[in-house]
């Protein structure tokens, strides 16, 4: 590797605090040597945005990364997600510490409940939310978490949560590529002053199976990598990739020297056919 690539661009959130554009993902990175070594990779790559969960089970491979960078913890902004099976007041309380002690830290950037509707609470689910907010509202207060956010919501659990909610989401994070688009649920998040997050945004693997991006990528001389992940940019979300891969680690961050035509963005927004992989929240069986 040839060293770290400057980029310092941020987003506010509605409550002021400052998030990374680009973040990078651990979902399927495993707690272990392997997962520790691939986040410290990223951050001495200059990644200050690391996105994990309960439910991946390696919190404690993100916080032994940051041991091994010896970069601040203040500087990184960490993500981390409620699982599914703690979905009430007192299963957040608890679990929360837990990913707490895992981790290595005193506080979280961005608190999310990973899914809406488990299986496990379908017959109450916007009770269950209810539940599990108020407890992340008050770890808020607490100053244990500096941001709210969600995580595969449609419009209609946001409805739902509304009902109760003293603190507005900020973030919603939902699972968006070249070829998989949300825009009703796009639409109104923006509007309720909400970041979107772009998690799998390279498709699982199926962007590049996309002969129009492989022609883009050849254009700008870029990889068909960073052409997606810059279109994700330039679109408002905060795109979330991942991998093991000392060289792809550096690649998914080298995005910040090129900007892709409106022509280009039309072309790639408009494309269709990964959508096979996305996930009902309300009939996800887990």
């Amino acid at each position: 590797m040839n060293g770290k690539i400057d980029n310092c661009s941020t987003y506010k959130l509605c409550n002021g605090i400052e998030i990374p554009t680009i973040g990078f993902g651990t979902w399927q990175i495993p707690n272990d040597s392997v997962g520790s070594n691939a986040v410290a990779n990223a951050l001495n790559m200059g990644y200050r945005h690391i996105d994990t969960a309960q439910a991946y089970q390696n919190e404690e491979c993100v916080g032994e990364a940051l041991r091994i960078s010896g970069i601040d913890r203040d500087t990184v902004f960490i993500t981390t997600k409620i699982a599914n099976e703690n979905h009430s007041y007192d299963l957040v309380m608890s679990s929360f510490e837990n990913s707490l002690r895992l981790i290595g830290t005193s506080y979280i950037d961005l608190l999310l409940i990973h899914w809406p509707n488990p299986a496990m609470y379908r017959s109450r689910w916007e009770e269950a939310n209810a539940e599990t907010w108020k407890a992340m509202e008050e770890l808020y207060a607490a100053g244990k978490v500096r941001a709210l956010g969600i995580s595969n919501f449609r419009a209609h659990h946001i409805v739902a949560l509304q009902k109760t909610a003293k603190v507005q989401p900020m973030i919603n994070q939902i699972r968006i590529c070249p070829g998989e688009a949300h825009d009703d649920v796009e639409d109104y998040c923006r509007s309720m002053g909400m970041r979107i997050e772009a998690y799998s945004p390279l498709g699982t693997g199926s962007v590049f199976k996309m002969p129009q991006i492989v022609m883009i990528a050849r254009k700008y001389n870029k990889t068909v990598s960073q052409v997606c992940i810059r279109w994700s940019i330039q679109k408002g979300y905060i795109p979330l990739p991942k991998t093991v891969t000392p060289e792809r680690i550096k690649e998914n961050y080298a995005v910040f020297d090129f900007e892709l035509k409106e022509e280009d963005m039309q072309v790639i927004s408009e494309l269709e056919g990964t959508n096979k992989n996305m996930c009902d929240p309300d009939t996800v069986p887990f």
